[in-house]
Protein backbone atom coordinates (compact mmCIF):
# COMPACT_ATOMS: atom_id res chain seq x y z
CA UNK A 1 0.00 0.00 0.00
CA UNK A 2 1.44 3.04 -0.81
CA UNK A 3 1.77 5.80 1.74
CA UNK A 4 0.64 9.59 1.82
CA UNK A 5 3.39 11.97 2.28
CA UNK A 6 2.52 13.77 5.78
CA UNK A 7 0.87 17.04 5.50
CA UNK A 8 3.28 20.10 7.05
CA UNK A 9 1.20 21.91 9.13
CA UNK A 10 3.13 25.04 8.98
CA UNK A 11 3.36 25.09 5.24
CA UNK A 12 -0.23 25.18 5.60
CA UNK A 13 -0.15 27.59 8.21
CA UNK A 14 2.05 29.98 6.32
CA UNK A 15 -0.46 29.73 3.22
CA UNK A 16 -3.33 30.68 5.78
CA UNK A 17 -2.01 33.74 6.68
CA UNK A 18 -0.78 34.75 3.22
CA UNK A 19 -4.02 34.51 1.45
CA UNK A 20 -5.59 36.33 4.65
CA UNK A 21 -2.92 39.15 4.42
CA UNK A 22 -4.28 39.01 0.59
CA UNK A 23 -7.46 39.33 1.36
CA UNK A 24 -7.19 42.14 3.75
CA UNK A 25 -4.99 44.21 1.96
CA UNK A 26 -7.83 44.53 -1.11
CA UNK A 27 -10.66 44.55 1.53
CA UNK A 28 -8.73 47.80 2.81
CA UNK A 29 -8.52 49.46 -0.94
CA UNK A 30 -12.31 48.21 -1.83
CA UNK A 31 -12.83 50.23 1.19
CA UNK A 32 -11.61 53.54 0.46
CA UNK A 33 -14.00 56.39 0.18
CA UNK A 34 -14.33 58.30 -2.99
CA UNK A 35 -13.96 61.72 -1.80
CA UNK A 36 -14.41 63.60 -5.23
CA UNK A 37 -14.02 63.36 -8.85
CA UNK A 38 -11.77 65.34 -11.36
CA UNK A 39 -14.06 68.20 -13.44
CA UNK A 40 -11.93 69.83 -15.23
CA UNK A 41 -8.11 69.44 -16.13
CA UNK A 42 -5.52 71.17 -18.44
CA UNK A 43 -2.54 69.07 -18.66
CA UNK A 44 -1.00 65.89 -16.66
CA UNK A 45 -2.25 64.77 -13.80
CA UNK A 46 -1.34 61.61 -11.73
CA UNK A 47 -2.21 60.02 -8.29
CA UNK A 48 -0.15 57.51 -5.88
CA UNK A 49 -2.71 55.54 -4.48
CA UNK A 50 -1.57 53.21 -1.17
CA UNK A 51 1.38 50.23 -2.80
CA UNK A 52 -0.01 50.88 -6.36
CA UNK A 53 1.95 52.48 -9.18
CA UNK A 54 1.12 55.88 -9.88
CA UNK A 55 -1.61 56.49 -12.47
CA UNK A 56 -2.55 59.25 -14.80
CA UNK A 57 -6.41 60.71 -14.07
CA UNK A 58 -8.27 62.46 -16.43
CA UNK A 59 -12.19 64.25 -16.29
CA UNK A 60 -14.41 61.96 -14.43
CA UNK A 61 -11.49 60.32 -12.45
CA UNK A 62 -12.20 59.36 -9.44
CA UNK A 63 -10.43 60.93 -5.93
CA UNK A 64 -10.33 58.81 -3.29
CA UNK A 65 -9.31 58.66 0.67
CA UNK A 66 -5.48 58.28 0.57
CA UNK A 67 -4.52 59.84 -2.74
CA UNK A 68 -1.65 61.57 -3.44
CA UNK A 69 -2.31 63.83 -6.46
CA UNK A 70 0.68 65.65 -8.54
CA UNK A 71 0.03 68.12 -11.30
CA UNK A 72 3.18 68.80 -13.99
CA UNK A 73 3.87 71.70 -15.50
CA UNK A 74 1.45 73.76 -17.30
CA UNK A 75 -1.34 71.58 -15.55
CA UNK A 76 -4.21 72.50 -14.14
CA UNK A 77 -6.68 70.42 -12.56
CA UNK A 78 -10.03 70.61 -10.75
CA UNK A 79 -11.31 68.44 -8.55
CA UNK A 80 -15.38 68.76 -6.73
CA UNK A 81 -15.65 66.81 -3.63
CA UNK A 82 -18.42 64.69 -2.66
CA UNK A 83 -19.92 67.37 0.22
CA UNK A 84 -20.16 70.41 -2.66
CA UNK A 85 -16.55 71.67 -2.23
CA UNK A 86 -13.83 72.18 -5.02
CA UNK A 87 -10.61 72.35 -5.28
CA UNK A 88 -8.06 73.79 -7.70
CA UNK A 89 -4.39 72.85 -8.19
CA UNK A 90 -1.68 74.64 -9.72
CA UNK A 91 0.94 73.18 -11.77
CA UNK A 92 3.51 71.51 -9.68
CA UNK A 93 1.48 70.97 -7.05
CA UNK A 94 0.95 68.05 -4.80
CA UNK A 95 -2.13 67.14 -2.85
CA UNK A 96 -3.06 64.27 -0.65
CA UNK A 97 -6.72 63.78 0.90
CA UNK A 98 -5.04 62.08 4.28
CA UNK A 99 -8.74 61.88 5.54
CA UNK A 100 -12.38 61.82 4.37
CA UNK A 101 -15.49 61.06 5.89
CA UNK A 102 -18.58 62.67 4.88
CA UNK A 103 -22.32 61.07 5.88
CA UNK A 104 -25.28 63.66 4.92
CA UNK A 105 -27.18 61.85 7.53
CA UNK A 106 -24.04 61.92 10.17
CA UNK A 107 -22.54 65.33 10.88
CA UNK A 108 -20.58 64.11 13.92
CA UNK A 109 -18.85 61.66 11.63
CA UNK A 110 -18.09 64.66 9.63
CA UNK A 111 -13.70 64.56 9.12
CA UNK A 112 -11.81 66.24 5.84
CA UNK A 113 -7.96 66.90 6.07
CA UNK A 114 -5.83 67.79 2.90
CA UNK A 115 -2.14 68.30 2.72
CA UNK A 116 -0.41 70.66 0.49
CA UNK A 117 2.95 69.39 0.01
CA UNK A 118 3.95 71.46 -2.67
CA UNK A 119 2.72 74.07 -4.97
CA UNK A 120 -0.41 76.70 -4.69
CA UNK A 121 -4.25 76.00 -4.45
CA UNK A 122 -7.30 77.70 -4.47
CA UNK A 123 -10.72 75.91 -2.47
CA UNK A 124 -14.35 76.23 -1.97
CA UNK A 125 -15.88 74.98 1.04
CA UNK A 126 -18.58 72.35 0.65
CA UNK A 127 -21.15 72.02 2.87
CA UNK A 128 -18.69 70.04 5.92
CA UNK A 129 -17.18 73.09 6.37
CA UNK A 130 -20.43 74.97 6.53
CA UNK A 131 -22.18 72.52 8.90
CA UNK A 132 -18.51 71.63 10.79
CA UNK A 133 -16.28 74.16 10.30
CA UNK A 134 -13.76 72.65 12.49
CA UNK A 135 -13.37 69.24 10.88
CA UNK A 136 -11.81 70.84 7.53
CA UNK A 137 -8.37 71.97 7.93
CA UNK A 138 -5.72 71.79 5.13
CA UNK A 139 -1.68 71.26 6.19
CA UNK A 140 1.34 72.93 4.69
CA UNK A 141 4.89 72.38 6.13
CA UNK A 142 4.08 76.19 7.47
CA UNK A 143 1.07 75.97 8.84
CA UNK A 144 -2.82 74.68 9.38
CA UNK A 145 -5.59 76.60 7.94
CA UNK A 146 -9.10 76.05 9.23
CA UNK A 147 -11.66 77.16 7.32
CA UNK A 148 -14.60 79.21 8.26
CA UNK A 149 -17.27 79.08 5.22
CA UNK A 150 -14.41 80.14 2.70
CA UNK A 151 -13.15 80.55 -0.87
CA UNK A 152 -9.35 80.76 -0.44
CA UNK A 153 -5.99 80.55 -2.13
CA UNK A 154 -2.96 79.00 -0.92
CA UNK A 155 0.78 79.20 -2.36
CA UNK A 156 3.33 77.79 -0.63
CA UNK A 157 6.90 78.32 -2.02
CA UNK A 158 10.33 76.99 -1.65
CA UNK A 159 12.04 78.20 -4.29
CA UNK A 160 10.20 77.51 -6.70
CA UNK A 161 7.98 80.66 -7.52
CA UNK A 162 9.83 82.40 -10.04
CA UNK A 163 7.22 82.61 -12.56
CA UNK A 164 4.46 83.64 -9.92
CA UNK A 165 3.64 87.05 -11.01
CA UNK A 166 3.68 90.05 -8.32
CA UNK A 167 3.30 93.96 -8.01
CA UNK A 168 6.94 94.68 -7.63
CA UNK A 169 8.10 91.97 -10.39
CA UNK A 170 10.41 90.22 -7.36
CA UNK A 171 9.61 86.34 -7.25
CA UNK A 172 7.38 85.92 -3.80
CA UNK A 173 9.72 84.94 -0.76
CA UNK A 174 9.74 81.15 0.28
CA UNK A 175 6.99 80.50 2.91
CA UNK A 176 3.04 80.11 2.67
CA UNK A 177 1.12 82.82 0.99
CA UNK A 178 -2.24 83.29 1.15
CA UNK A 179 -5.47 85.01 0.04
CA UNK A 180 -9.20 85.19 1.15
CA UNK A 181 -11.66 86.01 -1.21
CA UNK A 182 -15.24 84.99 0.43
CA UNK A 183 -15.46 84.13 4.90
CA UNK A 184 -12.30 84.04 6.82
CA UNK A 185 -9.73 81.33 7.28
CA UNK A 186 -7.73 80.03 10.84
CA UNK A 187 -3.74 80.44 9.63
CA UNK A 188 -1.83 78.53 13.10
CA UNK A 189 1.65 76.91 13.98
CA UNK A 190 3.77 76.32 16.60
CA UNK A 191 4.52 79.79 17.04
CA UNK A 192 0.89 81.43 17.00
CA UNK A 193 -2.60 82.38 14.98
CA UNK A 194 -4.02 84.48 13.36
CA UNK A 195 -7.51 85.02 11.20
CA UNK A 196 -7.40 86.18 8.06
CA UNK A 197 -10.68 87.55 6.51
CA UNK A 198 -12.51 88.15 2.94
CA UNK A 199 -10.40 90.84 1.39
CA UNK A 200 -7.05 90.10 3.32
CA UNK A 201 -3.97 88.59 2.41
CA UNK A 202 -1.77 86.49 4.57
CA UNK A 203 1.69 85.09 4.65
CA UNK A 204 3.62 82.60 7.08
CA UNK A 205 7.28 82.37 6.57
CA UNK A 206 8.16 79.06 8.60
CA UNK A 207 6.69 76.70 11.26
CA UNK A 208 8.73 78.88 13.41
CA UNK A 209 7.12 82.29 12.64
CA UNK A 210 3.46 82.72 13.59
CA UNK A 211 0.86 83.73 10.85
CA UNK A 212 0.87 87.21 9.90
CA UNK A 213 -2.22 89.53 7.91
CA UNK A 214 -0.07 91.45 5.13
CA UNK A 215 -1.00 95.03 3.14
CA UNK A 216 -2.57 94.21 0.09
CA UNK A 217 0.23 95.66 -2.05
CA UNK A 218 2.55 92.76 -0.44
CA UNK A 219 0.09 90.02 -0.56
CA UNK A 220 -0.09 87.30 -3.70
CA UNK A 221 -3.45 86.49 -5.02
CA UNK A 222 -3.24 83.13 -6.22
CA UNK A 223 -5.04 83.15 -9.75
CA UNK A 224 -6.28 80.40 -12.48
CA UNK A 225 -7.57 80.40 -16.12
CA UNK A 226 -10.70 81.18 -16.98
CA UNK A 227 -11.49 77.62 -18.25
CA UNK A 228 -10.37 76.22 -15.22
CA UNK A 229 -11.67 78.30 -12.51
CA UNK A 230 -15.62 79.34 -13.98
CA UNK A 231 -18.26 77.26 -13.61
CA UNK A 232 -20.87 77.25 -16.79
CA UNK A 233 -23.00 75.01 -14.94
CA UNK A 234 -24.11 74.88 -10.79
CA UNK A 235 -21.47 75.62 -8.46
CA UNK A 236 -18.97 77.81 -7.51
CA UNK A 237 -16.74 79.67 -9.75
CA UNK A 238 -13.18 79.36 -8.53
CA UNK A 239 -9.24 69.15 -19.77
CA UNK A 240 -10.25 66.60 -21.69
CA UNK A 241 -9.86 62.43 -21.94
CA UNK A 242 -11.90 59.63 -23.19
CA UNK A 243 -10.58 57.27 -20.42
CA UNK A 244 -11.01 57.53 -16.37
CA UNK A 245 -7.19 56.75 -15.45
CA UNK A 246 -4.28 54.71 -17.37
CA UNK A 247 -1.53 53.25 -15.99
CA UNK A 248 2.08 55.51 -16.30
Amino acid sequence: MTRLPARNPWASAVRNLALAITIGIWGVLAQAQQAGVVTHLSGTLSVKRAEAPPKLLAVKSEVKEGDLLTTEAETYARIKFVDGGEVVLRPGSQLKVESYAYNPAKPESDNIGLSMLKGGLRAVTGLVGKRNKDKVNYTTATATIGIRGTHFGALLCQGDCGNVPTTTGVPPANGLHLDVADGAILVRNAAGQQQINAGQFGYVASAQVPPQVVPPQQGIQVTMPPAISQNKGAGQGIGKGKESECAM
